[in-house]
């Protein structure tokens, strides 16, 4: 079996849109400083890098599917352009109240990228910036890594806790690498990042 990094899209590898908005153009898709490196790291580290991501904004008839996914396939030409790649990508296209078993922080779309792509969810990790993509995890029986901005590190009490937090995938990257005890000898020279 195989060890995934499974990562949230919208605040983890591309900037989120405004409150109560949705990135549906390819124009306001602008990909965070540090990832394409932090992908390349894991996946150099042996994990699988699969993202799961909400995208209400498909019941909310904002963008088609078809729409989503050629988005979905100009960010993973850019990524690896940059020396990054992304082995899958699961999206839920429901609304909050259409009580599907995909919408974080069910673990649905774990539980379907475990088995299409034999992964063992004890051994891989679960990375979001929100509560719903930590109880994803850990509902999936992964580890789990929250990204917070610095001066917002204090976690509500009543979600559980990530296994790492801290600001940015890069962090949390090297974070992971360390605790599963990866050499950096493993590891291929450090890459340009994308801007």
């Amino acid at each position: 079996m195989s060890r995934a990094i499974f990562l949230d899209r919208d605040g983890i590898i591309n900037q989120k849109a405004s409150e109560g908005g949705y990135v549906t153009r390819w124009e306001d898709f602008h990909v965070l400083p540090g990832v394409a490196e932090a992908i390349h790291s894991l996946k150099s580290g042996g994990f699988k890098i699969i993202v799961v991501t909400n995208q209400r904004c498909i019941a909310k008839g904002l963008i088609t599917v078809p729409e989503l996914e050629s988005l979905h396939a100009q960010m993973l030409g850019v990524l690896k352009e940059s020396g990054a790649s992304i082995d899958a990508i699961y999206h839920c296209r429901h609304e909050v109240n259409d009580f599907c078993k995909c919408r974080k922080p069910q673990p649905g779309m774990l539980f379907e990228a475990a088995r299409a792509h034999d992964v063992d969810l004890q051994a891989s990790w679960m990375i979001g910036d929100s509560e719903s993509d930590v109880r994803a995890g850990k509902n999936a029986g992964c580890k789990t890594a929250r990204l917070i901005a610095p001066r917002a590190l204090e976690e509500s009490a009543d979600c559980p806790r990530a296994d790492i937090v801290a600001a940015t995938v890069l962090d949390v990257s090297r974070q992971i690498l360390q605790l599963e005890k990866i050499s950096g000898s493993q590891l291929t020279p450090r890459i340009e990042t994308i801007v």
